[in-house]
């Protein structure tokens, strides 16, 4: 009777035995070959560099990196201050953008006879200074939305390229101010003589004039140097000046009068003050920038202001993006499986 209950039971056990070896080579094809199945790296458990965007194998780019981070309350207000903060001056740079382009359509300088004079075309800055605006926003506002770090760098790599470019060239205009008056006199008695010629340069010096109240570049009488208005040309323009000149370019104050500076520079100059005015723009022009130093000074300061305010930001939502990255990294988050332990692999597959 002994020998038939030990027997029994040696058979059990031996059941039993073969029953856990069997369920353990069932597992051990899915659970990690390392010693520690929690290590990461092992197959159950990537490490961030290979499941984010910090991937090695070629062609892998960062626009893949999870969106889910655990960001603090300050964080979060950054995040959500910096995307409205950059969504507003995308709208600025695309209506900035959009004016250029409609000043190129509608002036025909994309046409193909057009076209070679495209890069003196002042609608051109317009179009430049929309673009790299609005694409610089659009960077900054993308990544602060979805928490993207290689956007946010980009965008603050960009930001400080332009404050950089700014400042030197506000140092450099600031040192050769003499040339630049130079080139400016230059370029305003091109204007002069093509007045009629070229609709962007008659535009420019009307605005100029009509805003500076001057005339001409140095006097009115540089509008002798003009074809049109020399007083030798046979046409009705001759001895003249443009309605831009007059005192008063509209008669009786509601009419406009293209031809109130027709004969004036036949006039004395005693007689011709009462009509247009005698000054040149490049002396007006310095003593406007001399009055109104302070405040161009302001206005560069405020700029640059901003742009900087823009860099703290997403530099303040990296840093709340990498502190984020850490603590998920402690707790074991942005892996594959919702497991920390191999006791618990091992109750999912019994």
């Amino acid at each position: 009777m002994a020998k038939k209950l030990f027997t029994f039971s040696r058979t059990f056990l031996q059941g039993l035995s073969f029953r856990d070896k069997k369920r353990d080579d069932e597992t051990s094809a899915l659970l990690p070959k390392t010693g520690n199945p929690n290590v990461q790296g092992s197959p159950l458990y990537p490490t961030r560099e290979e499941t984010g965007c910090h991937r090695k194998e070629k062609g892998q780019w960062c626009f893949g990196q999870s969106s889910h981070h655990h960001l603090d309350s300050l964080s979060r207000c950054v995040k959500y201050l910096t995307l409205v903060w950059n969504l507003a001056f995308s709208i600025v740079g695309l209506v900035i953008l959009a004016v250029g382009i409609w000043g190129l359509s509608d002036k025909e300088s994309l046409a193909n006879e057009q076209i070679t004079h495209l890069g003196s075309d002042p609608m051109l800055f317009f179009v430049l200074a929309g673009l790299a605006a609005s694409a610089m926003s659009l960077l900054g506002c993308t990544g602060a939305l979805i928490e993207n770090t290689c956007l946010l760098k980009c965008f603050s790599a960009g930001i400080i390229t332009f404050v950089v470019l700014e400042t030197v060239g506000g140092i450099i205009l600031f040192s050769l101010r003499n040339q630049i008056k130079a080139s400016l006199q230059n370029s305003l008695m091109v204007a002069v003589q093509r007045y009629q010629d070229d609709l962007d340069l008659q535009f420019i010096m009307d605005e100029i004039q009509t805003g500076l109240q001057c005339c001409g570049v140095e006097s009115y009488l540089d509008w002798k140097t003009n074809l049109y208005f020399n007083c030798s040309s046979p046409g009705v323009q001759a001895c003249g000046v443009p309605a831009s000149c007059c005192l008063d370019p509209r008669e009786n104050g509601t009419i406009p009068n293209s031809q109130c500076g027709f004969g004036a520079l036949a006039l004395e100059e005693f007689v011709a003050q009462s009509t247009i005015y005698l000054g040149g723009c490049v002396p007006q022009l310095s003593r406007w920038l001399n009055n109104n130093a302070g405040a161009i000074a302001s206005y560069f300061v405020f700029l640059i202001l901003i742009e900087v305010g823009s860099l703290l930001l997403a530099t303040k939502l990296l840093a709340g993006i990498a502190f984020a990255t850490a603590q998920d990294d402690s707790r074991g988050e942005g892996t594959f499986w919702p497991f920390s332990s191999y006791q618990g692999q091992r109750g999912f597959y019994s």
